[in-house]
C-alpha cells in the first residue's frame, strides 16, 4: 500500500508556475501510471496553449474534466469540425467541469493563467491513433497550430 499523495493549493501553484515555464505552457502531474485501470492527473494549462480537438473512440473512454484554478474553455465538434458548443468552466463557477461520452469530439483551450484542471478517464494508456486526432486541426508545433488556438479562445470573448 502506498502513502497518501496529499493534494495541495501550493502543489497547483507550483505546477502553475512549471506550466508556464514550460514550451508547451502545459504540464500534467499524474496521480496514476501508465497501466492503471483508471486514469487521475492535474493539467496546468496557460494561454496560448491547447489541447487539439480529438476523441477517445479507439478504445472508447468517457472522459471527465473539473477546472479546480482558473478557466478552461471547452468545445464541443461534429465530425467535420464545425463547433457545437462552446463552454467556459470557472473554478468555483456555476459550469466548473464536464463528463464527455466516449467519441465525443472536443478541443481545450486555457481562458487563463493559473488555470489547473482535473481529468479522469480509463487506463491505462493508449496513445490516440490517427482516427482519434482531428483531421481539420494541426497538431502542435504544425503550421496553423497557433491560428486554431487563438480562433477556439476567441469563442469566449463574449
Amino acid at each position: 500500500m502506498r502513502t497518501p499523495d496529499w493534494l495541495t493549493r501550493s502543489g497547483l501553484d507550483d505546477l502553475s508556475k512549471r506550466a508556464a515555464a514550460a514550451p508547451r505552457r502545459r504540464l500534467n502531474r499524474n496521480l496514476h501510471v501508465m497501466d492503471d485501470p483508471v486514469h487521475r492527473l492535474f493539467n496546468a494549462i496557460e494561454p496560448g496553449s491547447w489541447v487539439r480537438p480529438h476523441r477517445h473512440l479507439d478504445p472508447p473512454r468517457s472522459e471527465t474534466v473539473i477546472v479546480v484554478a482558473g478557466a478552461l474553455g471547452v468545445v464541443l465538434f461534429d465530425g467535420d469540425g464545425t463547433v457545437t458548443e462552446a463552454v467556459k468552466l470557472e473554478a468555483g463557477g456555476e459550469v466548473f467541469g464536464v463528463d464527455l461520452d466516449a467519441g465525443t469530439w472536443h478541443g481545450l483551450v486555457a481562458l487563463a493563467p493559473g488555470t489547473v484542471f482535473f481529468e479522469t478517464k480509463p487506463g491505462p494508456y493508449v496513445a490516440p491513433g490517427p482516427e482519434d486526432r482531428a483531421p481539420w486541426a494541426p497538431g502542435e508545433g504544425e503550421p496553423g497550430a497557433e491560428a486554431a488556438e487563438e480562433s477556439l479562445r476567441r469563442l469566449f470573448d463574449r
